[in-house]
């Protein structure tokens, strides 16, 4: 019969190896160190959102490049003119708006993954996740405003 390692006298406590927080958890240590609080569920979310994004992305990045590089004349028509006529119709500005949205958010959630991935410290985390935010709603901001307020009568 084989005797432990270690020896405890009688009533006293095992020793416990404390979570590490500077590091992400290894393969040998596979569970969170920490319970995030916030939306339960969140990543679960998150995942399905990336799998039935992508799959609208690419009906929505497969048509726009068909009807911009190979309808009629291809890439040779497009200029101020054919952009006017084009975002003039409702349609086509639902289509690019949910293009730009869904491509931006699809592509800062797999940002966001990997950073939280790939940082080690919570502060290099906090900062790299604000910045992604900034440029996120700047980006957003900043595309919606001028698809939907594209005025082609510009003199």
């Amino acid at each position: 019969m084989s005797t432990p390692d270690l020896q405890l006298s009688r009533g006293a406590l095992a020793p416990v190896r404390g979570p590490d927080r500077d590091r992400p958890a290894g393969l040998g240590d596979p569970r969170s160190p920490q319970r995030h609080s916030g939306m339960p569920n969140f990543e679960k979310y998150t995942w399905l959102f990336m799998r039935f994004s992508g799959a609208v992305l690419i009906f929505l990045v497969l048509g726009h490049l068909f009807i911009m590089l190979m309808w009629q004349d291809g890439v040779y028509r497009i200029d101020f003119n054919y952009v006017a006529e084009r975002w003039h119709s409702p349609y086509w500005q639902i289509w690019d708006l949910a293009l730009l949205w869904l491509a931006e958010l699809h592509g800062a959630n797999g940002l966001r993954t990997i950073i939280g991935d790939y940082t080690r410290s919570d502060r290099s985390r906090f900062w790299l996740m604000t910045l992604l935010a900034f440029s996120v709603i700047f980006t957003l901001g900043l595309g919606s405003y001028v698809l939907l307020s594209f005025d082609p009568n510009i003199s």
